[in-house]
């Protein structure tokens, strides 16, 4: 099945455009984690940052269609985090969640499709279902990872408005008339015209943030073969009147993205004197379960 399809089959199934952020932080873990770390080495680090992701999937399994573990903060732990990484992706794929791979990855010939290959690719000892990419290298920068998902029924998400303040200095620059943000969209829906699948999806998604509403709105119809990571809601500013109007009229085309407002639940005041550390697992359930019943009005 292709990526889009199996998307919207899980959006389906679970009732949630909910995607859980996996992003593990040292002086964020809940106590009993931080805890179990004595000697501060790497390896005790990835062993908590394993047990804390695989222990949040084990709780939204069912409650959401998918997971984005951020490589950045596996990578920072040097080899041992690349291996935990590896784990909670696997983890993931076996509890039945699809998996969006935040990396950030591209680069130019032989290294974009090693890189796509690294993520994406058959043998890939990553395995995971899609991944994040930049396309400020241009289109055939893209064309390795597009071809990718043709191979293996991949996806990516291609940055198209990013929910930093700072995306603007390029993205919003005008050029022949148009943004060069507009000009990625038309990029990505090229890429995906002759690649939809039943639910009307291609596996070139893009990567919009709540915290542009009125663009999230307008790239929508500009794009309506692409999947949309939605990112910026909640601890960035986004609400669910911002990132609704990234849904097609079917309630789909569209996933959000949550990570310290769901996964370090736990430390926000209204969880924190009920649930707090001991707690931080029913703190995660308890605000996926919201963040669905907002997104379901």
């Amino acid at each position: 099945m292709l990526f889009a399809d199996r998307l919207a089959l899980a959006v389906r199934e679970s009732g949630s455009i909910t995607c859980v952020g996996l992003d593990p932080r040292k002086a964020q873990l809940p106590a009993p984690l931080r805890d179990s770390v004595v000697n501060d080495s790497a390896d005790e680090w990835a062993a908590a940052y394993t047990q804390f992701c695989t222990e949040i999937i084990d709780v939204v399994v069912g409650k959401v269609a998918c997971v984005k573990p951020q490589a950045a903060f596996f990578e920072q732990l040097g080899p041992a985090g690349m291996v935990a990484l590896g784990q909670v992706i696997q983890y993931a794929k076996k509890a039945g969640l699809l998996v969006i791979t935040d990396g950030k990855r591209n680069d130019i010939g032989s290294t974009a499709t090693a890189y796509a290959d690294g993520y994406l690719g058959e043998n890939s000892p990553w395995g995971s279902d899609s991944l994040t990419v930049s396309p400020y290298l241009g289109e055939d920068s893209l064309t390795p990872f597009v071809e990718m998902c043709d191979k293996r029924a991949a996806g990516i998400f291609v940055l198209v408005k990013t929910s930093n303040p700072g995306g603007g200095l390029l993205q919003d620059r005008l050029t022949e008339g148009q943004t060069v943000y507009q000009r990625v969209a038309e990029l990505v829906t090229e890429f995906n015209s002759s690649r939809l699948g039943e639910s009307g999806y291609g596996p070139v998604g893009t990567v919009v943030g709540a915290t542009y509403p009125e663009q999230l709105a307008k790239l929508r119809q500009a794009m309506p073969g692409s999947w949309i990571l939605v990112p910026g809601f909640g601890a960035q500013g986004g609400g669910a009147a911002d990132v609704l109007v990234g849904l097609d009229e079917d309630g789909l085309g569209a996933v959000v993205n949550s990570s310290r407002h769901i996964i370090f639940a736990h430390a926000r005041d209204e969880y924190r004197q009920r649930l707090g550390d001991a707690r931080w697992q029913d703190a995660v359930a308890e605000a996926t379960s919201a963040m669905n019943a907002q997104l379901s009005r």
